[in-house]
Order: structure tokens, then sequence, then C-alpha cells
């Protein structure tokens, strides 16, 4: 269990990191850093929903649908697989239609609860799945550890820290 506990503290701390950030961006809270982009809000949102997804997913109840089957060790090999080996995302990936937010938490305090509840749900869900000892069955990826499943909603999580104002 060290390894599970290990990455959802590691989680946790990105998930801090990004509330810290929504707080420092109370200035610009909706207004998107450039044309085509989101404004910290939606970022806050779509963290949020990843996190929410992902609970549902560990927890065998995902509601997106995804590609097939037969396409997810791919998807695992030339993407989840690349994304955990380099702890980044790539150039040009982009979020499922349904995890685009048109808008997202009005303040930032609403943003730390969002993102407090989503995040509660998953950890508790990722500590069930780990204790039960089964793998996680991603509607994106196929089938991982519970432990990968985590680091790469952490990698998710500090991408977007990385798109908040004032982000170094």
């Amino acid at each position: 269990m060290a390894d599970i506990n290990d990455a959802l503290a590691a989680n946790r701390a990105a998930v801090l990191d990004l509330v810290a950030a929504a707080e420092r961006s109370a200035a610009t809270w909706t207004t998107p850093r450039a044309p085509g982009k989101w404004s910290p809000s939606q970022v806050v949102e779509h963290v949020a929903r990843g996190l929410e997804e992902g609970a549902n997913v560990v927890s065998g109840a995902p509601s997106l649908r995804m590609p097939p089957a037969f396409l997810r060790p791919l998807l695992r090999l030339l993407f989840f697989n690349r994304i955990l080996k380099k702890a980044a995302f790539p150039k040009g990936f982009k979020a499922h239609k349904a995890m685009n937010p048109p808008s997202g938490p009005a303040t930032p305090a609403q943003a730390r609860v969002r993102l407090e509840g989503a995040l509660a749900r998953f950890d508790q869900e990722c500590r069930r799945r780990a204790a039960s000892g089964q793998h996680v069955v991603s509607t994106g990826f196929g089938t991982v550890s519970v432990v990968d499943f985590v680091r790469f909603s952490l990698i998710h999580t500090r991408h977007h820290c990385q798109q908040m104002p004032g982000a170094t």
C-alpha cells in the first residue's frame, strides 16, 4: 500500500498546488489566457471533471464513451505509457469533448470546494481498488495499475497547473 499512498499524496499535493494557483488567479479568473485557450476557472473545472471521471473509472462505473476495447492497448502504448515515462503530455494532446468545460466555478473559493470534493472521491475509489488488489480497467487505455492511473492524474493536474497565470 505504500506505493498507492505515495502516489495519492503526490496527486493531492498537485491538486493543492492547482488550488493555490487558482487563488492567485482571482484577477483573471474568467479570462482565457489566450484566444482559444481556457480561463483559470475552466482549467479548474476540467481537472475536477478529470478527477470525477477517474473516480468513475476506478469504481467500475465509467460515464464517457471512449475508443473500442481493441484499440485501448495501442492507446496505452502510444499515450498512457509515454505520458508516465516522460511525466508530461505530448504537444497537441486534446481532451475528450465531454471534458471541455464551457465555464467553471464562479470564484477561486468555489474552485477549492469543487476540486477538494472531486479529489476526495477519486482518492477513496483508488484506495478501495488498491485494497482489492485489482487493476483499473480504463475506458481510454485498457487495464492499468491503480498506481499508474493515479500517476496519470498527477501528471494531468501538473500539466494544467502550468497553464495558470503566473505559472513557471
